[in-house]
């Protein structure tokens, strides 16, 4: 199907526009004695016949001003106007998928988000989505915000797939908007945990690489571009496991695979995450701790300003136990005194 501006319109008709609902045509001499639904049909090719009968059958074709029977036939200088309704927005189906929630109300809710869990449809992914679950909690219409609709009702930030913890959800409008600034000014901490394939030097630090799209491999990020986006996280040590390091990073931007990217390209990349260096099964010695099954890498805490009482909250999300465990039996064969392992953990359980 075409579409016309005035220039390019035709003597005999206006021809339909995708991006209306309503058109207008005018019956020519030689378009007289036809069908009025087969006359539809020739003008809306991308329409089938079925759904020219229903609209016709609904009221929405008027000849000069009158709703007629679909073998009416067409005279000379009628006008027929035509109503068709946009078709409804892709969405998400609703899903009945548990959800810990760590604290709601009428403008926000934060989400303890495991890993595994995409937060909304994308890539193939269309099922099983966080987003899927919210609706089901929170309702279609009036639960979330509807910012990010029809795909990311209520959706702020993002966690990566195989990252878990604590994320804040709009539950209207005017909140997602405030949350948006609050990212944008970087009030918003965020606090996450994660366990390293390497030895970190020193106790603290800060990392200051741009982060870009790899060019090589769309699937990853970068920062071995200069023209990539500023990007900044701080690290501290809270516990050294053998050839390993248990940290703790408060991101000040919110790039794609930001921490993942930032540690590997200090060639410390987060156990489990193969995607960026770390090995498929990670081992002390001779001896291999099981696979993890995902990154070690939990958003533990964030810290917001109340979208409308302005007051500051903190919430926490604890360490998954597939995390705890494996950090014990990592601690266990690196013959590390298990107090050591409780005192590091200590805020994150």
């Amino acid at each position: 199907m075409h579409d016309y501006s005035d220039s390019d319109r035709d003597d005999n008709f206006d021809a339909p526009d995708d991006s209306l609902r309503h058109h207008e045509f005018l019956v020519a001499e030689d378009q007289a004695g036809q069908r009025l639904d087969r006359y539809l049909a020739a003008q809306f090719p991308d329409v089938s016949r079925t759904h020219v009968q229903t609209l016709i059958d609904e009221g929405r074709v008027r000849v000069s001003g009158v709703a007629k029977k679909p073998s009416h036939h067409l005279e000379s200088g009628e006008t027929i106007t035509v109503e068709i309704p946009e078709p409804p927005l892709p969405g998400v189906e609703p899903e009945n998928i548990p959800l810990t929630i760590l604290y709601e109300d009428e403008d926000i809710a934060i989400v303890n988000k495991p890993a595994g869990m995409i937060v909304h449809p994308g890539a193939g992914d269309d099922t099983g989505t966080l987003v899927a679950a919210l609706l089901h909690r929170y309702g279609v219409e009036h639960g979330l915000s509807s910012v990010g609709r029809p795909l990311r009702p209520g959706i702020v930030h993002r966690l990566d797939k195989g990252t878990s913890g604590a994320m804040i959800i709009a539950r209207n409008d005017a909140a997602h908007l405030k949350l948006v600034e609050e990212f944008r000014a970087r009030r918003v901490k965020k606090t996450y945990l994660a366990l390293l394939h390497g030895h970190a030097k020193g106790e603290k630090g800060r990392i200051e690489l741009p982060v870009a799209r790899d060019l090589r491999r769309r699937s990853r990020m970068t920062a071995r571009r200069s023209e990539g986006r500023e990007a900044r996280t701080d690290w501290r040590l809270l516990l050294r496991l053998g050839a390993f390091s248990l940290i703790e990073a408060d991101l000040h931007t919110g790039r794609t695979h930001q921490i993942r990217v930032h540690f590997s390209a200090l060639a410390l990349p987060v156990v489990g995450d193969t995607l960026y260096g770390a090995p498929h099964q990670e081992s002390i010695g001779r001896e291999q701790l099981p696979s993890l099954g995902r990154n070690f890498l939990h958003a533990a805490c964030i810290a917001l300003e109340h979208p409308r009482t302005g007051q500051r909250m903190e919430f926490r999300a604890p360490l998954p136990q597939e995390l705890v465990a494996y950090i014990r039996a990592l601690g266990a064969m690196a013959k590390l005194p298990p107090g050591g392992i409780d005192v590091a953990l200590r805020d994150y359980l």
